[in-house]
């Protein structure tokens, strides 16, 4: 089963997100600086991002789970979204039956 593995925050200032966030949820930040990673291994990372919306990443064990639980959101009222998606994506977006949109991720790509 699909569990969240990131929020992705849209941010106007890295920066500055990263100092308030770190702080108000003691989250470290991690090698690449648009992510801040939390102590307990089972809590979700925060992605700082200045160009995407905010939405929740799902991340899937590997292909056959993200497959499987794509089917499964769908079948619970999700719809797949148009996107354009590059070569290599390890994504699938998808929007929740009020239009919110989220990503399904394959973690073992």
């Amino acid at each position: 089963m699909v569990r969240i593995g990131a929020i992705v925050l849209n941010v106007s200032d890295r920066r500055r997100a990263a100092a308030f966030w770190s702080q108000a949820l003691g989250y470290e930040s991690a090698a690449n600086p648009d992510f801040l990673v939390p102590t307990d291994p089972h809590a979700p990372r925060l992605h700082l991002d200045e160009d995407d919306r905010t939405h929740l990443d799902l991340w899937a064990a590997d292909e056959d789970e993200q497959r499987t639980e794509v089917e499964r959101l769908i079948a619970l009222g999700a719809r797949r979204v148009d996107w354009e998606y590059p070569p290599d994506a390890d994504f699938v977006v998808l929007a929740d039956p009020d239009g919110n949109l989220f990503c399904v991720i394959n973690c073992g790509a």
